[in-house]
C-alpha cells in the first residue's frame, strides 16, 4: 500500500466515523460522545498527509504519532458507544476493525521510521 492509497483509506474511515457520529442519539451523553468522536476520528488523515510532506524523519514521526494517537482514541470511544447503549454494537463493529487495523498500520509506520531514524 502506497501512501495515497494509506491517505485515502484513512479519509475514508474519517466519512465513516461522521456517519457513526450523526446516529448517535441526541442525549447529553450522545453529544459528548459526537463530539469526542468527531475530533479524534477526522484527526488521522491530515496528521498522516502532513506527515507525507515532512521536513525530517524527526517531523514525519511526529505527525504520525500524533495520528496514532487519534485512532488508538477513536478506537477506545468506538468501543464505548455500544457499552453505553448509544448505538447496537453491529453498527460500529465494522468501523472498530477497520480502526484497529489502521492503527497496525501506522504503527508499524512509526516503528519503522524510529528504527530507521537511530540507524542514521
Amino acid at each position: 500500500m502506497n501512501s495515497d492509497d494509506l491517505s485515502g483509506r484513512l479519509w475514508q474511515f474519517a466519512a465513516r466515523v461522521c456517519k457513526v457520529v450523526d446516529s448517535l442519539p441526541d442525549t447529553r451523553v450522545g453529544r459528548h460522545v459526537a463530539g469526542q468522536l468527531v475530533r479524534c476520528g477526522t484527526s488521522s488523515p491530515p496528521n498522516y498527509d502532513e506527515g507525507c510532506a515532512a521536513e525530517s524523519r524527526d517531523d514525519f514521526v511526529h505527525k504520525l504519532s500524533v495520528g496514532l494517537k487519534e485512532l488508538k482514541e477513536t478506537r477506545g470511544w468506538l468501543k464505548f458507544v455500544p457499552l453505553a447503549g448509544l448505538l447496537p454494537e453491529r453498527k460500529v463493529a465494522e468501523l472498530l476493525i477497520e480502526c484497529q487495523e489502521l492503527v497496525r498500520i501506522l504503527g508499524k509506520s512509526v516503528a519503522t521510521a524510529k528504527a530507521k531514524r537511530r540507524g542514521q
